[in-house]
């Protein structure tokens, strides 16, 4: 990630923790994002819940509709990227009814 801006990432970032609640993300990320892209990063998010249960692919794909290679991707995340997925899973996964 050299060629990134770090420091536009930083005050997004920053932006973001500055929301409140639900309802402020939704308005937020509904006019950063196309919907195509919610539904992309909900979607990682179901998948990457999936495999920290010990889902096997086969069956995260049956559920989320995600392909092999975004299970793939995402599982790649959880072993060897920064930790992002492992820290939200682990404030998510206490307390959080996974039906909602």
């Amino acid at each position: 990630m050299a060629n990134f801006d770090f420091k536009s990432f930083d005050n997004f970032f920053s932006a973001v923790l500055k929301l409140k609640d639900i309802e402020e993300c939704r308005n937020f990320f509904e006019d950063v994002c196309t919907i195509k892209e919610l539904q992309d990063m909900s979607q990682r998010l179901e998948v990457a819940k999936l495999l920290n249960k010990g889902c096997n692919y086969q069956d995260i794909s049956k559920i989320t509709g995600a392909s092999t290679a975004t299970i793939s991707r995402v599982n790649k995340c959880l072993n060897y990227g920064g930790g992002g997925y492992k820290e939200i899973l682990s404030k998510i996964t206490d307390g959080e009814n996974d039906d909602n």
